[in-house]
């Protein structure tokens, strides 16, 4: 993957997080008037992969019980509606991507969680997030 896509796809994630971030406060989350209005929204959308945004936003929602199923059995100790909503979309992105998914490897799915939760989350978040994860792409099946 060339230097340039890379970059571009750290973006597209950046934004694919903060559509699935945007799920927990919009009970039911209509996709395609979402997706829209938050395009319609943020500024500098030119070079943005939206397919790839759309794809991973609704591949969260379509495997959403899973994936939750997935973060709580490896949360020794959370329950699912007690972890932070920041951290919870963050962990739901990464596990799509290691669960349902076969073009993005694990380690580069870990890996960009933990630099969202760098920035958007708490000192602890990204250590508690590898963590998960970790346990998480140990067991992984891919069920693309």
């Amino acid at each position: 993957m060339a230097e340039e896509e890379f970059m571009s796809r750290k973006s597209d994630r950046r934004h694919a997080f903060k559509l699935v971030f945007q799920i927990g406060f919009y009970e039911p989350f209509e996709p395609d008037e979402n997706i829209g209005l938050y395009f319609s929204e943020v500024e500098n959308t030119q070079g943005l992969d939206r397919a790839f945004i759309e794809q991973e936003v609704r591949g969260v929602l379509a495997h959403r019980e899973g994936i939750d199923e997935r973060i709580g059995a490896a949360a020794s100790g959370w329950d699912v509606p007690r972890l932070s909503r920041v951290d919870l979309a963050i962990m739901r992105l990464a596990v799509f991507e290691l669960c349902h998914t076969t073009e993005i490897p694990p380690k580069v799915a870990i890996n960009e969680a933990v630099e969202l939760a760098k920035m958007y989350s708490t000192d602890e978040a990204p250590a508690f997030i590898n963590g998960i994860l970790g346990k998480i792409a140990a067991t992984a099946k891919v069920d693309a």
